[in-house]
């Protein structure tokens, strides 16, 4: 069995790639002239360049890949790069409509012709504001004004010069009759040289003292009279209507001409159609609103009561002409990249505020349409975090119904809609954004299945991968990285010896020895620990015993849970032997996982075997403590050991497998080999080494396979060994194909280099049993037979005698029953 242990031990190349220093062709980072370049994601680069060069309806991004791979930076580099060849998207403006206050009018406009316009009806309202108070006092529009008032007071006199002829000597007189706070003419009649009532009058005739017959006479003339009255005072008001008309057309006529004057330059620099539709409009409204541009320029007056009568300001008067400007690009040399790291309804699609009134309600207008990232990358790139926008109310339904229908409606997310509505309906505006979101690999599968929008808008995948291969090229891109990060960061330059211990970190990372990993935000982080160290111990550049002291500082903040753990392993408390031999009993390795930091710890694994028909149990899952994983991984050994000894008898046993001191889920099946092996040893009852701790699946066939962490296990299993002491026989056994995964820790080398620990690989069960106990596993001769002294043999033999046990125990059972039956012929009364 001693060729079995140095045949299957690993050499200590093999337990860790490592880095000269001296083929790295430089000496620090400072002699590194580096790029900024994006390392190690050929495959999602190519496929971004693919949406971006795209432009067709549905191709925006999808990025996934896990966190720490740069994802962000990369998009950004990209975005970045191949944005600089386009065109400025247009300046987007809201100006009012007039004639539907509630349905704002949208004008594009090229990047930066907006602010100009802006700047221009600004100006165009300044002239209004200085140039109308002057209009209304001028020599000219009094003159106008003053002949169409006299032209109306000359006419009135005539109508009632009329009047007055016919009363003359007709014992009637005109008055003015005070009627609420308007005056108007009657006929009365002249008593005495007074003028007398009607009523009054004939009171006077009732007593006598005054003529019937003149009386009558008067009534009847008054009658005529009043008639021709009411004729001519519906004259004068047609005649006042008349008036009021002209005065008005004038002041409209006077008012147009100074306000075309005024933008007369802005139609001949504006020629879009839009515009100048809005320009009519606006001149239009204004000469309609002339009684409230009349009170620009007013000054404080005295009402009723003697309260002060404040006029409005003139900007609150020329407020419905402004012009809101919702995107400038006048800054933008290329289409906008924008990250929006706050992807909120309102960041993201925009608002229309609210302002409260002085009444205490609640009002907008065109001027409170506020833009949002989406509508100002328009024309360009929006980058958002998916899983920020998704739990976001209202963002994901509104993202997808813009992309799809390439259109966006600006509204107000509001729960409270139903008190707090807004009234607006902005126009819609054409959008042209190509969208890149940021996920993981399985919130895409999730989108991808459950929502039947995502296929259609989000065309192209840019899958991020978390390693590359490990070649000149990429030691060489890292080094580039590493330089490049020193000098953005202002870290202490890295000297080979430092980079190279970088390096071998990053392919740790990778989990295998042919990658490197592209968790470069993680790397970046040591860079700067590492160079803190450095400058702490007084170093002039980073070495590599300063990137180490970086680890274990880094291991040592997050490591409490495994040295309390230890503690108890040390104390005791839990069962783990580093000597001796058991059957029926393994160490097995699990990893346990803390956020940013994983270690390993070994676990007794127990297996006991006896006489019955319930086959393996697996006291975990019985317990609800135990995954599928594991589940399909016990009932796997079932199938191994079918194949291995039940072809010419059946598999009649009861065992029982249990994770000793195991009080929480237990799932995966890296232990399943460990399994089988503490059921093989209980089966031949020959004892195992507990001085090596064991890891590894297995199939139905016996073959050993590949399981994760395997530097973790290794490295937890080395470090109960160094606690109860190095034997130099002490070691972990773990699956061939894992060999290529391992970079151990230099403490764990340097023991085995030293003999005080060993490492063995193993292929199938065969060569892992032998290893464990220092017994051939055996091979079935000519006959099918094991040797009797072999695992298998003692197995095989240990099966047999299970199962003519029980059918022994039944027959002597049978034999019971039927001696009961011969002897029973009485019903037992005595009878």
């Amino acid at each position: 069995m001693t060729s079995i242990l140095k045949d299957r031990e690993l050499p200590l190349d093999k337990l860790r790639w490592t880095l000269d220093p001296e083929e790295l062709p430089f000496n620090t980072t400072a002699d590194l002239e580096h790029e900024d370049e994006i390392i190690g994601q050929c495959r999602g680069v190519e496929a971004f360049r693919f949406g971006m060069g795209m432009g067709l309806k549905g191709y925006n991004i999808f990025v996934t890949g896990p966190a720490n791979t740069g994802k962000q930076a990369t998009v950004k580099k990209m975005l970045t790069e191949l944005s600089k060849t386009d065109k400025s998207p247009d300046d987007l403006l809201y100006v009012n409509n007039f004639k539907s206050t509630e349905s704002p009018i949208l004008i594009r406009m090229p990047a930066g012709e907006g602010a100009l316009f802006k700047k221009d009806i600004h100006d165009f309202l300044e002239g209004i504001k200085r140039e109308v108070p002057q209009l209304f006092e001028s020599q000219e529009y009094m003159a106008r004004k003053n002949e169409i008032i006299e032209m109306h007071e000359k006419q009135t006199r005539e109508f009632f010069q009329g009047i007055e002829d016919k009363v003359k000597d007709s014992g009637l007189v005109i008055v003015n009759m005070q009627m609420g706070h308007f005056q108007r003419p009657d006929v009365v009649p002249l008593v005495d040289g007074e003028p007398i009532r009607m009523i009054q009058l004939e009171e006077k005739v009732d007593k006598g003292r005054f003529p019937r017959d003149e009386f009558e006479r008067l009534k009847e003339k008054q009658k005529e009279l009043k008639e021709e009255i009411d004729n001519i005072l519906a004259q004068v008001r047609k005649l006042q209507k008349e008036v009021k008309k002209k005065s008005e057309d004038v002041d409209k006529l006077m008012f147009m001409t100074l306000a075309q004057d005024l933008i007369a330059p802005l139609r001949e620099k504006y020629s879009d159609e839009k515009v100048i539709k809005y320009f009519d409009a606006m001149l239009e409204n204004m000469s309609d609103e002339l009684d409230s541009l009349r009170m620009i320029g007013k000054k404080p007056q005295a009402g009723e009561g003697g309260m002060m009568f404040m006029p409005p300001q003139a900007d609150t008067i020329l407020h419905p002409y402004k012009v809101n400007l919702l995107v400038d690009n006048t800054e933008q040399n290329s289409p906008p990249v924008i990250f929006e790291a706050y992807p909120t309804y309102r960041n993201l699609f925009g608002s229309i505020e609210r302002v409260m009134d002085r009444h205490g309600g609640w009002r907008t207008d065109f001027t409170k349409i506020k833009a949002g990232s989406f509508i100002k990358a328009n024309g360009g790139y929006l980058v958002i975090n998916l899983m920020d926008a998704i739990v976001e109310p209202g963002v994901w339904p509104t993202l997808k119904r813009s992309l799809k229908t390439e259109k966006i409606e600006i509204q107000t997310f509001d729960p409270y809609y139903f008190i707090s509505s807004t009234g607006l309906k902005p126009e819609p505006i054409a959008m042209d954004v190509k969208v890149v979101v940021l996920g993981d690999p399985y919130l895409y599968q999730l989108l991808r299945h459950y929502d039947p929008d995502v296929p259609k808008i989000f065309k192209v995948r840019a899958d991020f991968e978390t390693s590359m291969d490990r070649d000149v090229d990429a030691i060489n891109s890292v080094s580039n990285f590493i330089s490049r990060m020193v000098e953005k960061d202002d870290l202490m330059p890295f000297d080979r010896t430092g980079v190279a211990a970088i390096i071998e970190q990053a392919v740790r990372m990778s989990g295998r020895q042919e990658k490197i990993t592209t968790a470069f935000p993680l790397l970046a982080d040591l860079l700067g620990e590492a160079s803190y160290y450095a400058g702490r111990n007084g170093s002039t550049a980073v070495g590599a015993k300063h990137v180490i002291q970086a680890l274990e500082a880094h291991r040592k903040r997050s490591n409490q849970s495994e040295e309390r753990l230890q503690e108890m392993i040390d104390r005791g408390s839990i069962y783990v032997d580093t000597d001796g031999a058991v059957t029926g009993q393994v160490n097995g390795l699990a990893v346990y996982s803390m956020g940013d930091y994983s270690f390993g710890k070994p676990s007794r694994i127990t297996a006991v075997t006896a006489m019955g028909k319930g086959g393996i149990i697996n006291i975990e899952r019985e317990a609800d403590m135990s995954g599928p994983t594991h589940n399909k991984g016990i009932f796997i050994l079932s199938g191994f050991l079918r194949r291995q000894f039940a072809q010419d008898k059946p598999l009649s046993l009861t065992a029982s497998i249990a994770f000793e001191q195991s009080y929480g889920g237990i799932d995966g099946d890296s232990a399943s080999s460990t399994e089988l092996y503490a059921l093989l040893s209980s089966l031949a009852e020959v004892p195992i080494r507990q001085d090596i701790a064991v890891t590894g699946s297995v199939n139905q066939k016996g073959e050993v396979q590949p399981i994760g962490g395997v530097n973790q296990k290794v490295e937890g299993f080395y470090l109960c060994c160094k606690h109860a002491g190095l034997t130099g026989n002490q070691g972990v056994m773990i699956p061939e194909p894992n060999v290529k995964d391992l970079m151990l820790r230099t403490e764990v080398v340097d023991a085995v280099r030293e003999g005080k620990f060993h490492i063995w690989s193993v292929e199938n069960i065969e060569q892992g049993i032998e290893i464990l106990t220092g017994v051939e596993a055996g091979q079935k001769d000519t006959e099918g037979k094991y040797p009797e002294e072999s695992i298998y043999g003692k197995v095989n033999e240990r099966l047999i005698d299970l199962a003519e046990g029980l059918k022994n125990f039944g027959a002597s059972d049978d034999e019971k029953d039927e001696k009961k039956k011969e002897s029973g012929g009485s019903c037992g009364c005595g009878k």
